[in-house]
């Protein structure tokens, strides 16, 4: 139920980021929810092997570069889904620091309290 909750929750900062983004565009929410299945997929699988191949450059930009793995991530999901389109590097680079923020804020509200 948890995963379900994340997706939808990712699916809606997607289509706001979309709206609100010049040059990020969706084609409405069942796209939305594709990106963020296909998104989930490509940071389970396709992410690691980037970090460990690029680890010496992350290591020697101090960890700035994930911040580009993210961005070629975005721009690996805008070539699989049709309904879903990134117009250039930079404004993957934004689109990804934006979704890593908002999406760090809607879970902290999804925590469960410790007691």
């Amino acid at each position: 139920m948890n995963l379900i909750i994340r997706i939808l929750l990712i699916a809606g900062i997607v289509m706001l980021l979309a709206h609100f983004l010049p040059g990020v565009g969706l084609d409405g929410y069942q796209s939305a929810i594709i990106v963020a299945v296909v998104l989930a997929l490509l940071n389970a699988i396709v992410k690691p092997i980037l970090i460990i191949l690029t680890l010496p450059i992350t290591i020697v930009t101090l960890g700035l570069f994930l911040f580009v793995i993210n961005a070629c991530i975005i721009l690996l999901a805008d070539k699989f889904i049709d309904g879903f389109g990134v117009n250039g590097f930079w404004t993957a680079l934004l689109f990804s620091i934006l979704l890593s923020i908002s999406q760090s804020i809607a879970y902290s509200f999804l925590k469960e309290k410790k007691k």
